[in-house]
């Protein structure tokens, strides 16, 4: 017996259109698919989902020097003029230097967040915005099912879809 259904797609197709489905899962909170589909979605998502849950403490903070362009009042960056050792001028932006409190991943939750990466898309929201969606899972879903085991997604059953009479369902992640 197969360890997951083929969907009638070769591979590479299949595991290009799970990843698609995840990665809108975890962004938008719920789809809709055909009930197959979604059988395997919720597979793969629960499983991602439980791998964040068990990293979700799994992290310390440092103090990390940042530095940074100084910016006038009109947000331009701030330049003087240098000269080097050829006795030539040039212009410099002028830098600040402040520490901030960074949240450090552990090795273990490192490797969860690699893991998920193999599952989920880059993507983009509507106003072409990068959306790091493995930040979103670690840093609101996670946290939300802390103390739950297991049963993050439900399947809701919207009836045959019009033209070939597949289930259609939605899929979403359980509040």
């Amino acid at each position: 017996m197969p360890r997951q259904r083929k969907l009638g797609r070769p591979t590479d197709h299949r595991k290009a259109m799970l990843r698609g489905l995840v990665t809108a899962l975890l962004a938008y909170g719920r789809i809709e698919t055909t009930e197959a589909r979604a059988k395997e979605v919720k597979n793969i998502a629960e499983s991602l989902i439980a791998r964040a849950v068990k990293e979700v403490d799994n992290f310390t903070s440092k103090q990390v020097k940042v530095s940074a362009a100084k910016l006038d009042s009109k947000g331009r960056k701030i330049t003087k003029s240098v000269t080097s050792k050829n006795n030539r001028k040039y212009e410099v932006v002028e830098r600040e230097v402040k520490t901030d409190l960074v949240t450090v991943d552990n090795p273990s939750r490192l490797h969860a967040r690699r893991q998920i990466l193999k599952w989920v898309y880059r993507f983009k929201d509507k106003d072409g915005n990068n959306i790091n969606v493995v930040d979103k899972l670690f840093d609101e879903i996670a946290p939300k099912y802390k103390d739950r085991n297991g049963g993050y997604t439900r399947i809701y059953r919207l009836g045959p879809r019009r033209g070939d009479a597949a289930e259609k369902v939605i899929l979403e992640l359980v509040d």
